[in-house]
């Protein structure tokens, strides 16, 4: 198959590369980045190494796709992944809209010019906001879970949330910009006859991935709690029992593949990737893995509540196993020391990916 993987120089592209090499897969794979991320550079080698064609580009200027070569599908990869994109004074709306929306909108014209297959790579964070924040939990041990007498939303179950949640805004600017890019993503494929697949993901995490909380909650707890450097517990009474589920971006790999070689048919664009309840953690309990692993580290609490924080994000993949008979494939104890096992052989990494 050949691929172009935009965002191939981020954590998630040079894993999908790695271990699709690592399988013997046989995919032919062009990768475009243009290497703003702090770390990304770090990734470039051993892209090279895996027989990738390294482009620079940019996603946000259709120029820069005139000339890439023709391909099968085009996986994104590429985004602006933190829900507070926009909002924080890091990153401007208007640079957040350009590149998750504008950019999917490049990949798209090149997908129909080329007729090409599109896949991309979306997030838990199109569901609701109001729904989720309102949602009935309690303590249980030291993370929140759903009370089973609490009225429940259209779309969650005991498994979590399904692809039938609500998506009306607000979902914070960056989810709107996903959940564009994936309505975008289906018109096109509609209009233009090229099959379109939407992945929504719970937070990913594994080896590798650069050390920034909105790029990836569970490694930035890790690799910040070994380099003793400050963390906090935000919002919820600041005892960190908000709940995420943890997915490993190699085990979208068979999934990927399948998707691949399905040109369409009636069954559903869009499905949900995570980890599920099984592996699903609080921060109190990641820092009570972390001690175990690394030993004590003090974190502060902060109780005011940010916008978009919400107490129980776990993503309910049955109709991925329906579909494709998929289930993650990676226990969170694995992933998460996976991240330990990287941190220590990478003591500065948090330095090493430090933004500016």
């Amino acid at each position: 198959m050949n691929i172009l993987l935009t965002g191939a120089c981020g954590f998630v592209g040079t894993t999908l590369v790695r271990e699709w090499a690592q399988r013997g897969a046989g995919h032919k794979i062009w990768g475009l980045d243009n290497l703003s991320r702090a770390g990304s550079e770090t990734n470039r080698d051993a892209l090279k190494k895996f027989g990738v064609r390294l482009l620079h580009g940019d996603i946000r200027l259709s120029s820069d796709f005139e000339t890439l070569p023709d391909v099968d599908w085009v996986i994104d990869a590429a985004a602006n992944p933190s829900v507070m994109a926009g909002v924080d004074g890091k990153t401007s709306s208007r640079q957040l809209i350009e590149h998750n929306l504008v950019g999917t909108l490049n990949m798209l014209e090149f997908c129909k010019a080329r007729r090409a297959g599109f896949i991309l790579l979306s997030t838990s964070r199109v569901y609701s906001i109001a729904p989720l924040a309102a949602l009935a939990v309690e303590p249980a041990g030291l993370a929140f879970k759903p009370r089973a007498d609490g009225p429940l939303p259209q779309g969650f179950s005991a498994k979590g949330i399904s692809e039938d949640f609500p998506t009306a805004a607000p979902i914070s600017l960056y989810g709107a910009s996903k959940a564009a890019s994936e309505t975008l993503a289906v018109e096109y494929g509609q209009a233009f006859g090229f099959p379109v697949w939407i992945n929504r993901c719970g937070v990913l995490a594994g080896a590798g991935q650069f050390g920034h909380a909105e790029q990836g909650l569970f490694s930035f707890w890790i690799h910040s709690w070994r380099e003793k450097r400050p963390l906090r517990y935000i919002g919820f009474g600041g005892r960190g029992y908000q709940v995420r589920d943890c997915l490993h971006p190699g085990d979208l790999l068979p999934a990927l593949d399948k998707e691949m070689g399905d040109s369409g048919g009636a069954g559903p664009r869009i499905h949900n990737f995570s980890g599920g309840v099984a592996n699903s953690i609080s921060l109190a309990q990641l820092s009570q893995w972390c001690q175990d692993r690394f030993g004590r580290h003090e974190v502060s609490n902060d109780a005011a509540q940010r916008p978009f924080d919400l107490p129980w994000i776990v993503l309910d993949c049955s109709r991925a196993e329906r579909s494709w008979g998929w289930k993650p494939a990676r226990s969170i104890e694995e992933v998460l020391s996976e991240v330990a096992d990287f941190a220590e052989k990478n003591p500065h990494w948090s330095s090493v990916c430090a933004a500016g």
